[in-house]
């Protein structure tokens, strides 16, 4: 979609320098630009890219110049070519059809407008809101509901009563409602303890493709507006994950663990059974946070087990000399032989 600077301008807040009038219809790195296109540039580092790129007009702070091109100023860069992008790369309307080979059951309620691809199953008692679109394969357990806008990638299974907000994103192979793992051992052998609850996952949330989020076991799964899961991650069940939380790739929630708003998640973190993560923490990746542990508002943690980030590095780096020390101490200990 092509937009001027001048309105692109208006639409960020953003200070113009240069050609009102020049034509932006993309986004791209600096080394793939078009003409057309529009960069950043959030560094003095990558300046030099940023002169030699064909682009003709770039978003950076008011504190970077670039000789020649037209600059969008705004205070964090890469925030305002990311609102950018987001009016120029609108994502196509996707033709509202239904396949013949689609399996829909007389006892849905699927609004006028929704897409439903080849071999979509649909149960009883599911409701999919307007201008959703179900790609191809996926499945709809019995009495599910997907909201408004929403986009089902191929392949997606919802489980009988998983529900879904406004605009929620989910990319394919991804499972909602499956069983948790709890267990009870008696008798000689495990008893399953039952998983009869359900999730439900508010508006503008994306979920990664191969991820899992497990139904309750008698209580809800419940994953806030705005949250932000990446590909292959676990969530167990009863888990809470607050309003704009995001996390990384390979990243394991264990059941009834308890995550605030904004907390950031960082790749393969191990997050076991009744934790509590408040407000805006930040687990680094690899960390490990044991049963019942409680972050505390704003620290970020990193290692395993997890610990405050300034304590963990000062560790770390008596970790690594470790090898020196043991040459030291052992030259200390034939020292006080030879002594001897």
């Amino acid at each position: 979609m092509n937009h001027t600077a001048a309105e692109l301008a208006q639409y960020l807040g953003a200070r113009l320098r240069g050609d009102a009038r020049a034509t932006i219809s993309g986004v791209a790195s600096p080394e793939r630009a078009r003409t057309t296109d529009l960069i950043y540039l959030a560094s003095p580092r990558h300046r030099e890219r940023a002169q030699a790129s064909a682009a003709l007009c770039l978003v950076a702070s008011p504190a970077l110049d670039v000789p020649g091109k037209t600059i969008l100023e705004v205070a964090d860069p890469k925030l305002g070519f990311v609102k950018a992008a987001a009016l120029l790369l609108k994502k196509p309307s996707l033709p509202v059809s239904i396949h013949p080979t689609a399996i829909l059951s007389p006892d849905a309620t699927l609004a006028a407008d929704v897409t439903v691809g080849p071999y979509v199953i649909v149960e009883d008692g599911v409701s999919v809101g307007a201008g959703t679109a179900l790609g191809a394969f996926c499945f709809l357990g019995r009495g599910a509901a997907v909201g408004e806008n929403c986009y089902l990638h191929p392949r997606v299974t919802l489980y009988a009563g998983a529900r879904l907000g406004n605009r929620v994103e989910v990319h394919s192979g991804a499972v909602i409602g499956s069983d948790g793992f709890g267990y009870v051992f008696g008798d000689g052998r495990q008893w399953k303890f039952p998983q009869i609850g359900t999730v439900e996952i508010g508006d503008d949330v994306e979920v990664g493709a191969n991820t899992t989020i497990d139904r309750g076991s008698l209580e809800t799964t419940r994953i806030q507006s705005g949250v932000k899961i990446d590909n292959l991650v676990q969530i167990a069940h009863n888990v809470q994950i607050g309003e704009h939380s995001i996390l990384a790739a390979q990243t394991g929630v264990s059941g009834s663990s308890r995550l605030g708003k904004g907390v950031v998640i960082g790749g393969q973190v191990g997050i076991a059974d009744h934790c509590t993560l408040e407000d805006g923490t930040v687990a680094g990746a690899q960390a490990g946070i044991p049963s019942g542990k409680t972050i505390r508002h704003g620290q970020t943690v990193w290692g395993t087990p997890a610990r405050p980030l300034e304590k963990f590095k000062r560790q770390y780096a008596w970790f690594a000399r470790l090898p020196e020390l043991a040459e030291r101490i052992g030259s200390l200990e034939e020292r006080n032989k030879k002594e001897e």
